[in-house]
């Protein structure tokens, strides 16, 4: 480490950015060629970048956050420009030589360490003021009766489905299934609404469909009778059944202050909302958690850490079953290398860790697991691929999902034959790998 802190790979700042466009654009100024002024100190480093107007684009990056300033129009977080500019520091370190800030990144810097100092000095036992209980309580009751009627309207239509016969399911269309998610929404339950929605996309879709779709239908009854019956559930299952219908679980727990490693993030896509996740696991509680940032318009999400590093801060939990939502709380320090991953188990492990986890939440999709010493594989008579043990016994099939992607074949690349480390997602479809530590890698690879 320099006096200008931890020095990002590439692959690390490439995890920062907001989509694959951004990052494409990011690469194609992370020359020196378009960059004047470019400098750094611990914490931050800032330059000039030539565009198309007259005035170069100021670009400022505080990396203990991250945070980005930049004077051009766009509005993802971080924009091409200071993706880079970080690239640039990444690949050629005198390119972005120490020094003095100027005055316009010197001015922002300085507004962001008030502010953090600030929430430091804060109270951490300070409650914003209430809000009027009696109102608050009518609209909640409010809408607890929309979702209530909704959920019994859904009822009906699953028991028409299989008074039907699922084979009829083709033949209806999408347009029937479309039709009922909007009455969810309707009833202000829009996480009963994307089940739904996902529940139509299923007939046609491949071989063993009606399979997957009485699967699907199972669990959305079982939502259902659990909304319809929340005031006989223990409280985490009752949460998490709130949750899971589409009602807002603010974070309460305690804060839990940790060397936080940060081992994935990645975005998923509706169509009208973008959901970045975070995967963090503390070093001194053995803690795994999920922190999720969203944004909608056009707009890429506000939260972007450093993949693969560590930090020393604050998440606060929500509350629910599956105890793994979080939100992000108060930082000290600057990112640090993370030294070795978490510890790691067999695949037999990992599928026991997730049958353990339904127990708790049965909507549950995936569960973060690190197996250890397992080989990419391919599947049986060659379709698909596999995480096998190094021993042989037992084998994750990986997920649909992430055939498809490139980080599969670097996942490959990298064992090569060998044994690795690989931190992912267990779930009833496979397994979703999301970085991989390798012997020849100093720390983990991203694979989304």
């Amino acid at each position: 480490m320099n006096d200008m802190g931890v020095r990002r790979t590439a692959e690390q700042v490439l995890a920062l950015a907001p989509d694959a466009a951004s990052r494409k654009a990011g690469t194609k100024l992370s020359a020196a060629g378009p960059w004047s002024g470019a400098g750094g100190s611990a914490g931050a480093v800032w330059g000039l970048c030539k565009g198309s107007g007259s005035k170069p684009y100021q670009t400022v990056v505080d990396t203990t956050g991250p945070a980005y300033k930049c004077s051009c129009p766009s509005r993802k977080f971080p924009c091409k420009h200071a993706l880079g500019l970080l690239l640039l520091r990444a690949a050629d370190e005198e390119a972005v030589p120490p020094g003095e800030a100027p005055d316009w990144a010197a001015e922002w810097l300085k507004g962001r360490r008030k502010r953090d100092d600030g929430r430091a000095g804060r109270d951490p036992d300070a409650k914003a003021p209430p809000a009027d209980p009696e109102a608050a309580g009518r609209r909640a009751e409010r809408r607890a009766a929309r979702i209530t009627a909704g959920a019994t309207e859904l009822e009906q239509r699953l028991t028409d489905l299989l008074r039907g016969g699922l084979a009829a399911a083709e033949q209806s269309g999408y347009g029937l299934w479309e039709e009922t998610a909007a009455r969810m929404i309707d009833a202000q339950a829009p996480g009963l609404a994307g089940r739904v929605r996902e529940l139509g996309a299923i007939p046609g879709s491949g071989p063993g469909w009606p399979v997957r779709l009485l699967e699907e239908s199972a669990l959305l009854h079982l939502l259902d009778l659990a909304w319809l019956g929340l005031d006989r559930l223990p409280e985490p299952l009752a949460t998490t059944v709130r949750t899971r219908v589409g009602l807002p679980a603010p974070a309460g727990g305690p804060p839990v202050r940790d060397h936080w490693l940060i081992l994935a993030q990645y975005d998923s896509s509706d169509g009208k909302l973008l959901t970045r996740r975070v995967w963090l696991y503390g070093r001194e509680t053995g803690r795994s958690a999920l922190l999720l940032s969203f944004g909608a318009a056009g707009r890429s999400p506000q939260l972007a850490l450093p993949v693969g590093l560590m930090v020393d801060a604050e998440i606060t939990p929500h509350a629910g079953a599956g105890a793994l939502r979080a939100d992000w709380g108060g930082q000290f320090g600057a990112p640090e290398p993370i030294q070795a991953p978490p510890p790691g188990g067999s695949t037999a492990a990992a599928v026991t860790a997730y049958g353990d986890a339904l127990r708790d939440d049965p909507w549950l999709l995936s569960w973060p697991v690190t197996l250890s010493g397992v080989v990419p594989v391919p599947g049986p008579a060659g379709e698909g691929w596999q995480l096998a043990d190094s021993g042989g016994a037992f084998a994750l099939p990986v997920a649909p999902s992430a055939l498809t992607r490139p980080g599969l074949w670097k996942l490959v690349s990298l064992s090569g034959g060998d044994p690795v480390t690989v931190f992912g997602e267990c779930g009833h479809r496979g397994f979703n790998p999301l970085a991989v530590w390798s012997p020849e890698a100093p720390g983990p690879v991203p694979l989304t």
